[in-house]
C-alpha cells in the first residue's frame, strides 16, 4: 500500500503541474522541485519558536536566494512547522506567486501528515480556507484530505470532502485511501459504493487496490470476489497494483488457491507480487508452499532480489517450521544483499533463531545490533523466558531498563511472565508485578490475565484470585485465566465454583472456558460433573470443535471410562490427528495396550500420519504387553517416519526395550543418541534398575552427573530402585541423603517406598519401620505391603501383625492385602489364623487374582493361569514339564514346597508347584520357539523360590537363555544362574 500511496501522491503533483502550466512563472521553475538540499544547517537558536513572534520581512530571517517553497522545505526538515506557517503568512502579505505558494503549502501539509501533527494541520487548513486563490482548488484540498487521514482522523477528511462544491476522482481516491490507511474497512466500501452511485467518475487502478484491501480487512471473500468481478469488467485485472492487492486480499481471506490463480495470470510481477503470495501461504499454514514461491522468485528470470518485506515474511515461516538451516541461508543472503542494516530484518532473524532453539545465535546477533528498539529487546527476553531461563530473562530485563529511552512496555511484561512457572520464581514474579504496578501496566487486561496465570503456576492461587477480584472489568478472558489457573494448578473444585460464578454474572463461556472446566472435571475424576458439561457442550453445538472434542476424550480417559471415550471418538464427525493420539494414549494409560495397538493400525488404514505422541503411546503399549517384536516394529516405524529425533520418542524406545527384557538393545539405542537429555539418562538408569543391574545403574548415574545434567525426582526413583534390587543398601542410603542435601529434592512417597522396600529386603526391619514413622506424609498401602512381605521373609511376627492391622484398616477392600496377611501366618504355620483371614475374604466377597504368565511367540501373546488346563495344548505342556523336571532333578532340583502357603501334604504341594503359570509358559515356549531363541516370560506377581530355582536349572539343561519379568523386576537365567544373584 505504501507504493500505491506514493503513486497517488505523484499523480496529484502532476496535476499541479498541469493546473498552473499557463501561469506566469520563470521557465526554470519546474526544476526547483529537484534542487539539492542546502549544504548549511540552521541553528535552532535563530529559529522562531511560535507564530506569535514579531512580524519581519522574510529576507531578514531566511535565505533570500531560496524560493519560498525551498525555505519551507528546509524548515519542515528541521521540524520547525510553526516557523514554516509564519513564513507562509508573511509571504502571503507580499503577494507571493500562487504557484510557488501552493507548492509551499503542500510541503507543509505533507510534513503535518508525516509527523501526525493534526493541530498544525488544522492551522494550515484554516490558512488555506482564508485564501481566495485556493477556493475549489482540487489538488490543494486533496492534500488536506490526505493530511487528515495521515494524522489518523478520516472523519476530518470526510468533513473537508463533503464541504467541497466540486469533486474529482483524485479527491474520491484520497478519501477512500484515507479510510483504508486507518483500517476503517466498512467506511472504505461505503464511500466506494457512494462514488459509484452519485458520481460520474469511473474507479481506476488507484481506487481498486484500496477497496480490495478493505475486503481483506473485513475477511469477506464474497465481497472481494464481487469487487474482483468488477475489476475484470473494467479491464483492470492485468494492472500490477490491482493484481497485488487481489493476491493479498485472497490470502487474508484464506482462499489461497484464488490468490495463486491471480498470481499466475498476471502478465507482470514484481517483488510485491511474490511477497504477497508468500505471506498468503504462510498466514494460512501452507509453509512448504511459501518456501516454494520464495525459491521460484529466486530462480525467476526477472532478476528480482529479495527485499526487506521478503525477509520479514519468509523468516517467520522458518521460525514456525523450525527450519534453522533455511533461516541461516536467509541470514547469509541478507548480508550479501545489504539488508542486515534494516532493523526489521535483524529483529526477524533474532526471532527466527530464538524460536528454532538457537538462543546463543540469537543473542550474538542481538548484541551486535547497535540500533535496537523495544521489539529487539522483547524478542530476546521472550526467547529466554520460553526456554525457562529465569536468570537471563531478568538480567536482560534489567539491562533494558538501563538503556536510555528504552522503556519497558506491556509486551515486555507479557514476554517475561511465562518464565515464572515454579514456586522458586515467586520473588521474580513479584518483582514483575511490582514493576507493572508502578508503571500502570496493571490496568492492562492482558497483563492482569498473565499475572493471574503466573501466580497460579507458582502455587499461589490466593494471589491469583486477589488480582482477579481487584479487576474492575472482568471479561471472558479474565474469567478464563482464573478458572484455568485453578483447573491446572491444584484446585479443580474451585474452578467449577468460579465457572458457576461466571455464568451467574452474565458472562457467556467460550471454548477456552469449557476446556478448562473439562480439565477440572478430569482432575477431580468427576464423571458426574463431566457428563453435565458434555451435555452443555452438545446443547450449544460446541462438540464440533476439535479442541473441545479432545478435552471430552481426555475427561473420559482420566475417569477410566475408555469405552465411553471410544463411543464419543467413533461419533466424531472429523477426527484430527490430536483426537487419534488422545484415544490411543487413553488406551495405553488405562492399561489396554492391545486396544491401543489395534487403534494405531486403524489410524494407519485411514492414512492419518501418526505424531510423536501416538508413537510414544504405542511403545508404552508394547512395554505393557512385553511384546518385543511389536516394539521393534514400532521402533522401525519411528525411523521411517523420521520421529526418532524426538527426545521423548527416543526415550520411549529405550524404555520399551528395557521393559521387554532387552536391556542390551536399550543401551545400544541410548548410546546411539546424538543428544542425550536428562530424560534419556533417567530412563537408562531406571532400565538398569529394573533388571537388577545396580552397579551399571550407578555408573551411568555418575556419568550423567559429571556431564552437568541435573537429576530430578524420577532419576532418583530409578537409582534407588536399582540399589534396592541389587541389595546395595549403603549406596541407596547415600543417594537418598544426597538427593536432599546436594540436589535439594524433597523425597516423595515413591522415594520412601523404595527405601522401605530396600531396607526390608535386606533384613533391616527396625530401620525400615523407623523410616516409616519419620515420613512427612502418611505411608500408603504399597509401603505397608512391602514391609509386611519383609516381615514374612524374616519371620518377624510381632511387627508383621502390627503392620497387618494398619494395612487392612487403610484399604479393607483389597483382596491382595488379605493374601499378604494370610501368607504371613502361613509362613509361621499359624493355619488357624490363615483360615480366619480366608474366611473374612469370602464373607467380603473378595477374590484374589490368580497368578498368570504370558509369552510372545510369533508375534502373538499367549496367556497362562496357575493350575489351568484350559489351554488347547495343555497335555503337551504338562508332558514337557515332566520331562524337564526329570532332567533337572538329576542335577539337584528339589521342589521347594515352602513356596506353597496352603495346608496340604507334600505331594499335593508338589503338584501345585507343577502348575505354576511361569512353568507352563516356559514349556510352551520350548515347544513352539526355534532352538537357541531367548524365552521371554512375563508374570503378574513375584516369582516364587521354587520357580526361580527351576528356571535356573532348566536354562542349564536346555542350554537356553530364559528371561522372566515379574511384577518387581527382571530375572535373566543362563547356565544355571540368575542375574539377581538369588536376591529379589
Amino acid at each position: 500500500m505504501a507504493l500505491m500511496a506514493q503513486t497517488l501522491s505523484h499523480q496529484c503533483f502532476h496535476n499541479y503541474q498541469q493546473l498552473y502550466v499557463n501561469t506566469k512563472k520563470p521557465k526554470n521553475l519546474l526544476h526547483s522541485f529537484s534542487l539539492p538540499k542546502p549544504s548549511f544547517s540552521i541553528s535552532t537558536k535563530t529559529h522562531y519558536k511560535s507564530s506569535t513572534a514579531s512580524a519581519v520581512t522574510p529576507s531578514s530571517q531566511h535565505n533570500p536566494q531560496l524560493t519560498l517553497s525551498q525555505n519551507i522545505t528546509q524548515l519542515c526538515e528541521f521540524g520547525d512547522l510553526d516557523e514554516a506557517l509564519l513564513l507562509l503568512q508573511q509571504n502571503n502579505e507580499i503577494h507571493t506567486e500562487k504557484y510557488e505558494q501552493a507548492i509551499a503549502v503542500n510541503t507543509l501539509l505533507q510534513s503535518c501528515g508525516k509527523r501526525k501533527d493534526i493541530e498544525m494541520g488544522r492551522k494550515v487548513h484554516s490558512f488555506v480556507s482564508e485564501l481566495s486563490q485556493f477556493n475549489n482548488d482540487f489538488v490543494m484540498y486533496t492534500r488536506i484530505i490526505t493530511m487528515y487521514s495521515l494524522c489518523g482522523s478520516p472523519v476530518d477528511s470526510r468533513i473537508v470532502f463533503d464541504n467541497l462544491q466540486k469533486k474529482n476522482l483524485f479527491q474520491w481516491n484520497a478519501l477512500i485511501s484515507g479510510y483504508t490507511k486507518n483500517e476503517h474497512w466498512i467506511d472504505t466500501v461505503l464511500v466506494f459504493c457512494e462514488m459509484l452511485t452519485v458520481s460520474e467518475f469511473k474507479p481506476d487502478n488507484f481506487t481498486m487496490p484500496c477497496v480490495i484491501k478493505a475486503c481483506g480487512g473485513l475477511s469477506s471473500v464474497e465481497l472481494g470476489q464481487g469487487i474482483h468481478g468488477l475489476v475484470i469488467k473494467m479491464g483492470l485485472d492485468l494492472d500490477l497494483f490491482v493484481g497485488n492487492a487481489l493476491i493479498a486480499m485472497y490470502g487474508k481471506c484464506g482462499v489461497t488457491q484464488d490468490a495463486v490463480t491471480v498470481f499466475e495470470k498476471m502478465p507482470d510481477k514484481n517483488m510485491v507480487s511474490f511477497n504477497s503470495l508468500i505471506r498468503g501461504y504462510s498466514e494460512n499454514g501452507f509453509l512448504d508452499e511459501s518456501f516454494d514461491v520464495f525459491r521460484n522468485m529466486l530462480e525467476s528470470e526477472d532478476g528480482l532480489r529479495p527485499d526487506v518485506a521478503t525477509m520479514v515474511t519468509v523468516l517467520p515461516v522458518c521460525a514456525e517450521e523450525g527450519k534453522v538451516e533455511m533461516g541461516m541461508l536467509l541470514h547469509g543472503l541478507a548480508v550479501k544483499l545489504g539488508l542486515l542494516h534494516d532493523l526489521m530484518v535483524i529483529n526477524a532473524l533474532v526471532d527466527m533463531y530464538v524460536k528454532c532453539g538457537y538462543i546463543s545465535n540469537a543473542r550474538a546477533l542481538f548484541d551486535k545490533n547497535v540500533q535496537r528498539n523495544v521489539v529487539s529487546w522483547n524478542v530476546m527476553i521472550g526467547g529466554y523466558s520460553r526456554e525457562g531461563n529465569v536468570q537471563e530473562t531478568f538480567d536482560l530485563l534489567r539491562e533494558m531498563q538501563k538503556e536510555e529511552k528504552m522503556g519497558v512496555n506491556v509486551i515486555t511484561i507479557l514476554n517475561a511472565l511465562p518464565v515464572c512457572i515454579e514456586h522458586s520464581e515467586m520473588c521474580s514474579l513479584k518483582e514483575l508485578h511490582g514493576y507493572s504496578f508502578r508503571n500502570e501496566f496493571h490496568c492492562d487486561e492482558m497483563v492482569n490475565n498473565a499475572l493471574i496465570a503466573a501466580y497460579a503456576k507458582c502455587g499461589s492461587l490466593s494471589a491469583s484470585n486477589s488480582i482477579f477480584d481487584l479487576m474492575e472489568t472482568k471479561t471472558v478472558n479474565s474469567w478464563n485465566a482464573v478458572i484455568g489457573g485453578s483447573a491446572q494448578n491444584g484446585d479443580p473444585s474451585d474452578a467449577v465454583e468460579l465457572f458457576l460464578q461466571m455464568v451467574d454474572s452474565g458472562i457467556k463461556p467460550d471454548l477456552f472456558t469449557i476446556g478448562s472446566l473439562l480439565l477440572a472435571c478430569a482432575h477431580l475424576k468427576s464423571l458426574k460433573y463431566g457428563k453435565a458439561v458434555h451435555g452443555f457442550v452438545v446443547r450449544n453445538g460446541l462438540h464440533l470443535d476439535s479442541f473441545i472434542g479432545v478435552s471430552l476424550l481426555s475427561l473420559y480417559i482420566r475417569c477410566r471410562k475408555a469405552s465411553n471415550a471410544r463411543i464419543f471418538f467413533d461419533e466424531m464427525d472429523v477426527r484430527t490427528t490430536v483426537s487419534w493420539n488422545a484415544m490411543i494414549a487413553g488406551y495405553s494409560q488405562n492399561a489396554l495396550p492391545q486396544s491401543a495397538i489395534d487403534l494405531f493400525r486403524e489410524m494407519q488404514q485411514h492414512n492419518v500420519q501418526p505424531s510423536e505422541t501416538a508413537i510414544q503411546s504405542i511403545l508404552t503399549a508394547c512395554a505393557q504387553l512385553a511384546a518385543l517384536r511389536l516394539g521393534k516394529e514400532a521402533h522401525c516405524f519411528s525411523i521411517k517416519a523420521d520421529l526418532i529425533g524426538d527426545a521423548f520418542v527416543s526415550s520411549s524406545i529405550i524404555d520399551m526395550y528395557a521393559k521387554t527384557g532387552s536391556i542390551e538393545q536399550s543401551r545400544r539405542t541410548f548410546d546411539g543418541l546424538v543428544e542425550k537429555d536428562a530424560v534419556s539418562w533417567t530412563v537408562m538408569v531406571t532400565g538398569y534398575g529394573l533388571h537388577g543391574l545396580g552397579k551399571e545403574a550407578i555408573e551411568i548415574f555418575e556419568v550423567m552427573h559429571r556431564q552437568g545434567l541435573k537429576p530430578d525426582r524420577y532419576t532418583f526413583i530409578g537409582i534407588l530402585m536399582a540399589c534396592n534390587h541389587a541389595g546395595l543398601v549403603e549406596e541407596g542410603l547415600k543417594y537418598f541423603s544426597e538427593m536432599q542435601s546436594v540436589h535439594k529434592i524433597e523425597p516423595k512417597l515413591e522415594h520412601y517406598a523404595c527405601m522401605v522396600d530396600m531396607l526390608g529386603r535386606a533384613g533391616h526391619l527396625d530401620h525400615a519401620a523407623c523410616l516409616v514413622e519419620k515420613m512427612p506424609d502418611e505411608p500408603d498401602a504399597g509401603i505397608w505391603g512391602s514391609l509386611l512381605s519383609a516381615c514374612r521373609t524374616y519371620g518377624n511376627m510381632d511387627l508383621g501383625e502390627k503392620i497387618s492391622k494398619k494395612l487392612l484398616d487403610l484399604e479393607p477392600g483389597k483382596a491382595e492385602h488379605y493374601v499378604l496377611v494370610s501368607n504371613l501366618f502361613a509362613g509361621s504355620g499359624r493355619w488357624d489364623d490363615v483360615r480366619k483371614v480366608r474366611q473374612k475374604m469370602r464373607e467380603m466377597g473378595l477374590v484374589n487374582n490368580p497368578g498368570s504368565s504370558w509369552i510372545e511367540v510369533g508375534g502373538k501373546v499367549y496367556n497362562f493361569v496357575a493350575s489351568d488346563d484350559a489351554h488347547t495344548e495343555s497335555k503337551e505342556i504338562h508332558r514337557m514339564w515332566r520331562e524337564l523336571e526329570e532332567k533337572i532333578r538329576g542335577i539337584g532340583y528339589v521342589p521347594d514346597t515352602g513356596s506353597v502357603l496352603h495346608e496340604l501334604d507334600e505331594g499335593e504341594k508338589e503338584e501345585l508347584l507343577r502348575g505354576h503359570s511361569e512353568k507352563l509358559a516356559i514349556c510352551f515356549g520350548l515347544l513352539k520357539m526355534t532352538k537357541g531363541s531367548i524365552l521371554r516370560v512375563y508374570k503378574n506377581i513375584r516369582i516364587c523360590h521354587d520357580c526361580h530355582n527351576a528356571a535356573k536349572l532348566v536354562s542349564k539343561v536346555m542350554q537356553r537363555q530364559i528371561i522372566v519379568r515379574d511384577n518387581k523386576r527382571f530375572h535373566h537365567f543362563r547356565d544355571g544362574l540368575c542375574s539377581c544373584g538369588d536376591y529379589w
